[in-house]
């Protein structure tokens, strides 16, 4: 990408304080990237500002820089507990990142005072550092913001505090709607004072984020920065020096290729994605400026497009070269077509990597040594499988269409996962290696050892339940059971017709009353279940052939009915 900044920051229409210039100096920033030089100016003239960037364009400068000057120029100086600007971000480690940044212009400025409210560390703690050092920049995570508002009781008056506001910014705007916190965000819009200034910043635009910035924003400036040399009617969303590739191998030859790739490239600097194992998650994905990461490998493709092109883009920051490589299946070739089209992201197939060596007898040898390799192996498939199913582009990832077999080899599994996708299924052609998988320990001794107390509870258990006399019917116990359920059965239909208007005759009502009667008794223990039994069955004929027209064979001396 040729001229990908806008000249230095002294060619800005507005001056910027010495100081700042003097941090930029010694930060190395000597040049502006597009989206600074367009919104920098704007902020400092009072604009509202709506910012499309690709990701690594540089958009944290973009808004910090003019925080610190727009509060500069207050007529009255911030005090201690006074909120002059708020910046709202989705992730921890978004925040931590631009606070970081905040502090490095901050040093020159000991005058303010800023403040991160993030999850992770106790509200109460965060109460007391805000009374006890004040704060006029916030940096926060939505819902421990909203939290905030919220603790006037513990002695924290939030609400008073950002009366004072003047600059509110939302940073990756698209991901906080992504990550469900529009309610969030209208609560703590529902605090702020109308008159500041709202800066949106997003590397993609979609319609939840423009009733957002309607919301939010007044009569905004949009800005929309493209590549230099990309078409509008098509403006790719990664970075114009970014390199972006794929490579098609098969199931159980997808790590062998990652390990030769990573051989190959041993001396330079690569983030790898995998959808199940640990390494590097999509926490990652979002404006974690990591510097000169030469390529980005994504192992499994991510659940969404859009996170696709945010993992791309932590390499190729701010104007410099980078590449990218994803893994597919032969049956997820199309994925590219659809990523060109749905996310205006264009990848070249890369051939085959060369000198592959198998690697994963290696795998099983330490799945064999230490119960922990094994227990990463069986969660990484099933993780694997569980992503397929919950992906976004569901015809094109279809668990019908897995190789259970070739996946599992892949992950060099000594026996197969019971998963509810594999429940009924079998699988002659995978070989299960010839141990009881149970008797492989944990290198970690205080972990095996709580693993054999678990196992020897469970033996108990089992042995108990085997050793345990088996229960026989007992009949009259049994009958009675049934009888009891016959007769609620016989009672719920009665009040069922009486509902509707059955013509169910009067003594075909007194029997079943007198029955009900009787179960009462029963059940208080006024009768033995032989009583039941016998003025159920044998009393109740008796009762109907000497029982008069006139006379109430229902009565009962003495029963509380």
């Amino acid at each position: 990408m040729e001229n990908t900044t806008e000249g230095k920051w002294d060619s800005l229409p507005v001056k910027l304080h010495d100081s700042i210039m003097q941090t930029l100096d010694e930060l190395g920033f000597t040049h502006m990237t597009p989206v600074q030089s367009a919104c920098i100016p704007l902020f400092m003239r009072n604009k509202d500002v709506a910012a499309e960037a690709v990701t690594g364009s540089g958009k944290t400068l973009a808004f910090v820089i003019p925080i610190i000057e727009i509060l500069l120029k207050r007529e009255d100086k911030l005090k201690k507990m006074q909120v002059g600007a708020l910046i709202v971000t989705p992730t921890r480690e978004l925040a931590l990142q631009i606070s970081e940044v905040m502090g490095q212009f901050l040093k020159k400025f000991p005058q303010f005072r800023q403040i991160l409210l993030i999850g992770g560390s106790n509200p109460i703690e965060d109460v007391e550092k805000f009374k006890e050092q004040g704060a006029n920049i916030l940096i926060a995570t939505p819902g421990r913001l909203e939290d905030m508002f919220r603790r006037k009781a513990d002695g924290l008056d939030l609400t008073l505090s950002v009366k004072h506001l003047e600059v509110l910014v939302l940073d990756e705007a698209d991901r906080l709607l992504d990550m469900g916190f529009e309610a969030s965000l209208n609560v703590i819009l529902g605090y702020l004072p109308k008159q500041r200034r709202t800066g949106l910043f997003s590397a993609t635009q979609t319609q939840e984020l423009e009733k957002l910035v309607r919301a939010g924003l007044r009569n905004p400036v949009r800005i929309t920065v493209k590549e230099k040399g990309v078409a509008a009617s098509c403006m790719q969303k990664t970075p114009a020096r970014l390199c972006n590739y794929y490579i098609i191998c098969r199931a159980e030859d997808k790590f062998n290729s990652l390990v030769a790739f990573l051989r190959h490239h041993k001396h330079e600097k690569q983030l790898v994605f995998f959808s199940g194992v640990l390494v590097c998650t999509d926490v990652m994905a979002r404006g974690i400026d990591i510097p000169e990461v030469h390529w980005v490998l994504q192992y499994d493709p991510p659940s969404s497009a859009s996170a696709f092109v945010h993992r791309c883009g932590r390499t190729a920051r701010i104007g410099n070269q980078g590449n990218a490589l994803v893994f597919l299946l032969p049956m997820e070739e199309s994925y590219v077509t659809f990523l060109s089209i749905n996310q205006k992201c264009p990848l070249e197939q890369m051939a085959p990597v060369s000198d592959v060596v198998d690697v994963l007898p290696k795998v099983k040898a330490l799945a064999l040594a230490d119960r922990a390799m094994f227990d990463r192996g069986m969660r990484a498939f099933v993780s694997t499988i569980q992503a397929y199913a919950k992906h976004e582009c569901s015809l094109i990832f279809r668990v019908k269409d897995l190789d259970f077999v070739a996946l599992a080899r892949g992950f060099a599994l000594l026996r197969m996962p019971r998963m509810p996708e594999l429940k009924g299924k079998n699988f002659p052609e995978f070989e299960e290696m010839a141990i009881d998988t149970d008797s492989i320990r944990y290198k970690d001794k205080q972990r095996e050892k709580l693993r054999q107390k678990l196992l020897i509870e469970l033996k108990m258990k089992r042995e108990e339940r085997a050793a345990a006399p088996k229960r026989h019917n007992d009949k009259n116990k049994a009958w009675s059971k049934q009888k009891n359920r016959k007769e609620r059965r016989r009672k719920t239909a009665a009040k069922r017709n009486r509902d509707e208007g059955s013509d169910m005759d009067d003594e075909d009502m007194k029997e079943l009353l007198k029955d009900t009667r009787l179960l009462k008794r029963l059940k208080k223990g006024q009768i033995s279940e032989e009583d039941f039994e016998e003025q159920l069955t044998g009393g109740q004929k008796n009762q109907r052939k000497t029982a008069g027209p006139s006379e109430d064979p229902h009565s009962s001396a003495g029963e509380d009915v």
